[in-house]
């Protein structure tokens, strides 16, 4: 229950953080503030409304960035198993992401490395 209500929360969040319109609005915002600089001396308290408002905004941004952007690497990981699961690619490649950083680029590298020798073996043909 709270789970799916947190992600429908993350999912609106996570959008609409990404629309321009939100970032105009966050531009007045500070606009707002910098102008009544002088209204409130430019004063200590003045200057930690932004400092606190700012530092919220972002500590909040960033778990809910990070969950939709989890779940968004999750779905697509889950989509290509299930494409070379039912093609002829290496089933080998499923759960690679739960390798080390080391181990990925050893796979990468050999991937890289037939490919090439496909293109050598493509152009003598030709």
């Amino acid at each position: 229950m709270f789970e799916k209500g947190f992600t429908k929360i993350a999912n609106k969040v996570a959008y609409a953080a990404g629309l321009p319109l939100t970032f105009l609005g966050c531009c007045v915002v500070v606009l707002v503030w910098a102008v009544s600089g002088p209204l409130f001396g430019f004063s200590d308290t003045w200057q930690l409304v932004i400092n606190t408002g700012t530092t919220i905004v972002t500590f909040l941004m960033v778990f809910l960035i990070q969950n939709t952007q989890n779940r968004d690497g999750a779905a697509i990981q889950a989509k290509l198993d299930e494409l070379i699961r039912v093609s002829k690619a290496k089933n080998y490649f499923i759960g690679i992401e739960h390798l080390t950083e080391t181990e990925v680029e050893e796979i990468r590298k050999k991937c890289e490395d037939a490919a090439k020798q496909h293109d050598t073996r493509a152009k003598a043909k030709a």
